[in-house]
């Protein structure tokens, strides 16, 4: 995980496997930013695999986000994690974005 600040939102880049191994961590990450009230945008396009548990990390941060009025989506997500997204049907609830430097309101 590599993160940055861009155009006023924190961008976190995922990459490699996201599995049960890593995704206690992705989630302590994930709630510590929600927690600092701050925007984010997780860039997945690294991401080689994700399995439930880094999945889930990503709901349990989306809906917190979403309760603390913060804004919370997805970008340049590769396809074998959208073949996960679409299969949970998560692609309909989580903003997916096809680039970092397209902003919110434009997904």
């Amino acid at each position: 995980m590599q993160s940055e600040r861009h155009g006023g939102v924190d961008v976190l880049h995922l990459a490699g496997e996201v599995d049960l191994e890593v995704s206690s961590q992705l989630r302590r990450t994930l709630l510590e930013r929600v927690e600092g009230k701050r925007d984010l945008l997780i860039d997945l396009n690294g991401v080689s695999y994700i399995d439930s548990s880094g999945v889930a990390s990503l709901i349990e941060a989306f809906q917190r986000a979403r309760k603390d009025g913060l804004r919370f989506a997805l970008a340049r997500v590769p396809e074998g994690a959208m073949r996960v997204l679409k299969i949970a049907q998560l692609d309909r609830i989580f903003p997916i974005l096809p680039d970092i430097d397209i902003g919110f309101g434009e997904a």
